[in-house]
């Protein structure tokens, strides 16, 4: 036998027997994967948004076996998942609280706020905010540049030609990514049953406010006076909704007094949703970036 017939045959009789033992090892050390986390992530959406704070859906999935991970992180899911989930892992009686979806709260459309400079950067809410505080008098108003429209990945939220996005609540599922991308926290998520809404995030005194915005909340307490006892308040210059039952209501009062319109009910008893009138009429465009 020659030596190179002879090096062959030795050199591939190690790699089988390291190949065994590998395999063996393999086999011995091997961690199984619980199949439910299988089973979870074939009952989520796919949407891999990130909106439950993992990753991905296979990684929500895992850290609700693994983890304990609460089973209602998942907005685009929604309460079917819920359930889902909730029947795979063998639970029970899990409340899943009402749907929520994503509602702008300001009404400084081009034509009601007024505006102390023309801004020229980055198309970015968040760039326009951080130079020096972008372009509109009122520091809390929207910046209309679409970091909102762009955050979304279901195509639910579009900017109109009046410089405020409108939020598509068939499409929202509630995942909160475009309140995160708000520069100006004027996004909040809310019960879709909720009727009455306070559309201004203005901070300033009265008289600025007034200057600066059409719609601005001016803190006159005129809705605080004629709501339900301790459904209303009066919070940096701001008024603000503590309890909507009684609000949504009792809204006659309150949306009738408020000299600016900041505050309106845009859900009827029908539970149909209707545009703010400073946005009625408005055209969806598409989003500019640079």
């Amino acid at each position: 036998m020659s030596i190179t017939l002879l090096s062959f045959l030795t050199m591939g009789g190690i790699g089988l027997l390291f190949a065994i033992i590998l395999l063996l090892a393999y086999k011995k050390l091997a961690v199984e994967e619980d199949p439910r986390i299988k089973e979870i992530e074939a009952v989520l959406p796919g949407a891999n948004c990130g909106a439950c704070g993992y990753p991905g859906c296979s990684a929500y999935a895992e850290a609700i076996v693994k983890e304990g991970a609460p089973i209602d992180k998942c907005g685009p899911g929604g309460a079917d998942v819920v359930e889902k989930i909730a029947k795979i892992l063998g639970v029970e009686g899990v409340e899943v609280g009402e749907k929520k979806v994503a509602q702008v709260m300001c009404q400084g459309t081009n034509e009601a706020a007024l505006k102390r400079a023309i801004y020229h950067g980055i198309n970015s809410c968040r760039a326009a905010h951080f130079t020096l505080g972008g372009d509109k008098e009122c520091y809390w108003g929207c910046l209309g540049l679409g970091d909102c429209v762009a955050a979304c990945p279901f195509d639910a939220i579009h900017m109109t030609d009046k410089g405020i996005p409108l939020v598509d609540r068939d499409k929202c599922t509630g995942c909160g990514l475009c309140v995160e991308a708000c520069p100006r926290d004027i996004i909040e998520l809310v019960p879709i049953s909720q009727k009455v809404f306070v559309l201004c995030k203005n901070q300033d005194k009265g008289a600025n406010a007034r200057k600066y915005c059409d719609y601005a909340c001016i803190a006159c307490r005129l809705c605080v006076r004629n709501a339900p006892e301790g459904s209303m308040e009066i919070r940096n210059n701001l008024a603000v909704i503590l309890d909507h039952g009684p609000v949504d209501e009792n809204s006659e009062k309150v949306i009738a007094k408020c000299p600016t319109k900041s505050i309106l009910k845009l859900v009827d008893d029908e539970g149909v949703f209707h545009v703010p009138p400073a946005l009625e009429g408005a055209k969806l465009v598409p989003l500019k970036r640079d």
